[in-house]
């Protein structure tokens, strides 16, 4: 036992061990039969999650994902890791950073045994999602109290729930977008990743959540509304970036069916295409890190659609995966 003060979890979504089709089913069984994630009755979900979407999904994802694995393996793994590292430089000796997935490996369990076998008396856990959700953000935190309520001696926990309007986020976001040069792009689209109407409207069912106005101004339900801090992020962007409101949209992407937040990113593309727009920029502000659903869905597939509509040019700008300045934000995200 050392007498370590803080341990940073740092909490990403996870990633298959291979693209193998056997690792995907594995990581998607336990992804897609989460509560949080699939919120139906218990044995509607085991039926449509075990023997309908998995079946055919696995087989599909195990080929993209075959795609975006490289010499070092997963990005989302590879990068957090180094994300990891270059964290645990920037702070001091009393201080550890841990690195666990929400699904998939290191998972949560085994970094939070780590943590107690080492004896911290404080936990920083962090899910790496800058706007909160209770498919993201909350299953992660949820997962982290489950383990350490076992504990016979309780550590000091504190969450950073999300991080969507920090000033060292946007900035360094900001400063990544300024990479691509602005004035060359016919159009820019903010997308972030999409949720069912629903889990949206459960944050605050007393409002009508799809006539609310939270694209233009912050509402009263704003800070736990997932909508609403993902315009409140492109709001800060935009203004940092001195774009006029003609210039961008934004819309959400990764949709499983129509019930889920408008507009949507391939449609916003499609139309543009057809408008006679011939280059676009897309950024995703709500990923810090490279994954599927940038690499494949925006950098390929978006890609795709908007050249066979008409248009010449779709660009994406990277996440901040392990960036120097992004392990620099994050340290002052935590306040450690």
């Amino acid at each position: 036992m050392t007498n370590n003060n803080t341990a940073i979890l740092l909490m990403n979504i996870g990633t298959p061990d291979s693209p193998h089709v056997d690792d995907v089913r594995k990581y998607l069984s336990q992804f897609l039969n989460d509560p949080k994630v699939i919120d139906l009755p218990f044995l509607f979900r085991k039926i449509l999650v075990n023997l309908i979407i998995i079946p055919f999904r696995a087989p599909k994802s195990a080929k993209l994902y075959e795609k975006i694995w490289d010499a070092e393996g997963s990005p989302l793994l590879y990068h957090s890791i180094s994300l990891q590292n270059k964290l645990q430089q920037l702070l001091n000796q009393n201080n550890k950073v841990f690195l666990a997935m929400r699904y998939g490996n290191p998972s949560i369990k085994s970094t939070l045994n780590k943590i107690k076998e080492e004896g911290f008396t404080d936990i920083i856990a962090v899910p790496l999602f800058p706007q909160w959700a209770s498919s993201s953000t909350l299953t992660a935190i949820n997962a982290v109290q489950r383990e350490i309520d076992l504990w016979e001696q309780r550590p000091k926990l504190r969450m950073v729930n999300q991080f969507y309007a920090h000033p060292k986020f946007i900035s360094t976001f900001v400063n990544q977008i300024k990479n691509f040069e602005l004035s060359s792009y016919d159009h820019i689209i903010f997308s972030y990743h999409g949720l069912p109407i629903s889990h949206i409207q459960a944050s605050h069912p007393e409002n009508d959540c799809q006539s609310c106005d939270c694209n233009i101004s912050m509402p009263s339900c704003g800070e736990y509304c997932y909508k609403a801090t993902c315009y409140a992020t492109t709001r800060l962007l935009s203004k940092e970036l001195n774009l006029k409101p003609n210039q961008y949209s934004q819309g959400f992407q990764s949709r499983l069916t129509k019930k889920w937040i408008t507009p949507f990113t391939d449609n916003i593309i499609r139309d543009k295409a057809l408008e006679g727009t011939k280059k676009i920029l897309v950024i995703a502000p709500a990923f810090v890190t490279d994954c599927l659903e940038t690499i494949i869905e925006i950098g390929i597939e978006y890609k795709e659609l908007f050249i066979a509509n008409g248009g010449t040019t779709l660009d994406y700008v990277p996440s901040l995966n392990d960036s120097d300045q992004w392990a620099e934000a994050l340290k002052e995200i935590i306040e450690v």
